[in-house]
């Protein structure tokens, strides 16, 4: 069967953390035929995870990475850069729903990845700037953000997990704010420079593992006991192929009807006078209440930055206006003069959408959907870090390793079928508006 790209990835908005970096020249497209033991499509976190996992497990294997854009242009760059250990969003809902044993399960994965990028960091010689094992804060609001930091802490201590909780005082020390109300503090988050990790881990390779950028699969199929990719200029042959392209796997008739496409969207403000405001110089935290904002102090020497990052669209045919993204901006204004009013007059210098790719049972579509082609697609959020894991395990399932971390991800259930349209616009929609009615402000 041949499997054909309907489109290629569009993305709108000029991210921050790519225009806070120096130019980069690509690695150079494809041009002509090579003959490699992997192939793999995407360049993000789970592509170039998995590339990396390849060549540790053998130096000598022959891998291709296509990217269809340049590195840190797709939705890589456009992360939040937590690499989290523990879950995203504190709600006893979220975290505590399950067994205690499943909770330890999920935050082993979780730092099976930060390990994977903490090897990258030592090899690299990263500072702060781009890998800080600082850890991150879950804010609160008011009352129902309360409430979900204690809830939260709650199911930590089932799992023996380290924290600490501030009141409304402790935590304006660290932020530089009288706004928030609570928070709890967790120490094994990773805060990165998403666009500068993902260059470095691009940047990283050499030998038998070959980058090649603006090089989109156009079209795949088996041949014999290989895979053929074809590309504008060139065409890649492989013994095995790894898909790690996340929503865009749609557009080749894979996955269709399970994938919910939804975006997200930050803003980035200039670079300010850090004396502006007290609180340390660098924190990242994530939402007491789901659906809330994340928000990011980014320390930098021409002054510091804030990032904000809320409001979700669901958006089936992989397509973001700029309207969308100045509709979301004008939210990102009012939670950023309502979290820093000391900071009135400082403005959004960048605003960006990026993609993610959810299933409606919150699983991975991963594992050998065809012989020797191999899916690590649908991070359901949380993509520097579940991408990062399921890149990890595509590789050495792909190597015929069935390591512990490859039985996690088998061990999912198959991801579940979408409602039909208009069914499912309908309600994705309002789902999401309801959620972010509910947050309010936090």
């Amino acid at each position: 069967m041949k499997f054909v790209a309907s489109k290629l990835p569009q993305h709108l908005g000029q991210s921050g953390w790519v225009q806070m970096l120096p130019p980069r020249t690509p690695r150079a497209s494809l041009n002509g035929t090579v003959n490699v033991d992997v192939v793999v499509i995407g360049g993000g976190f789970a592509g170039l995870s998995a590339a990396r996992r390849l060549s540790q497990l053998d130096p000598k294997l022959k891998v291709a990475v296509l990217e269809a854009g340049e590195i840190a242009e797709g939705a890589t760059g456009r992360n939040s850069g937590f690499i989290i250990d523990l879950p995203h969003e504190v709600s006893s809902e979220d975290y505590g729903g399950g067994e205690t044993d499943e909770r330890r399960h999920d935050i082993k994965v979780h730092r099976m990845a930060i390990a994977l990028a903490r090897d990258l960091a030592v090899e690299k010689g990263w500072g702060k700037d781009i890998f800080d094992p600082c850890g991150k804060y879950n804010v609160a609001l008011g009352p129902q953000g309360d409430k979900h930091v204690v809830s939260y802490a709650k199911e930590l201590d089932k799992v023996n997990e380290a924290y600490r909780l501030f009141d409304a005082k402790e935590i304006a020390a660290v932020t530089g704010t009288t706004s928030f109300t609570s928070a709890i503090f967790t120490p094994g988050t990773v805060i990165i420079q998403p666009a500068a990790y993902i260059r470095g881990l691009a940047d990283s390779f050499s030998g038998p593992v070959r980058l090649f950028e603006n090089t989109p699969a156009l079209s795949f199929e088996r041949q014999g006991s290989s895979w053929c990719v074809k590309t504008p200029n060139g065409a890649v042959n492989a013994g095995k192929m790894i898909l790690a392209n996340n929503g865009q796997a749609q557009n080749f008739g894979i996955f269709r009807g399970v994938l919910l496409h939804v975006y997200t969207y930050a803003s980035m403000t200039e670079a300010f006078d850090p004396s502006l405001m007290g609180g340390e110089r660098s924190w990242a935290a994530t939402p007491a209440f789901p659906m809330g904002t994340t928000v990011r102090r980014v320390k930098g020497e021409e002054g510091d930055r804030f990032l904000i990052r809320s409001r979700y669209t669901y958006n089936p045919t992989m397509r973001v206006s700029e309207g969308a993204i100045e509709r979301a901006g004008r939210v990102h204004d009012r939670k950023f003069e309502a979290r820093f009013p000391m900071l009135k007059g400082v403005r959004m210098q960048y605003r960006w959408a990026g993609a993610m790719a959810l299933t409606w049972n919150g699983v991975p579509a991963f594992g050998e959907i065809e012989p020797g082609l191999f899916a690590a697609i649908a991070c359901n959020g949380v993509g520097a870090t579940k991408a990062t894991a399921s890149g990890i395990a595509a590789a050495e399932a792909a190597l015929g390793i069935d390591s512990w971390l490859v039985q996690v991800f088998k061990g999912f259930s198959a991801p579940k079928r979408l409602p039909p349209q208009p069914f499912l616009t309908i309600g994705a929609t309002a789902n999401l508006s309801m959620k972010e009615w509910s947050a309010g402000l936090e």
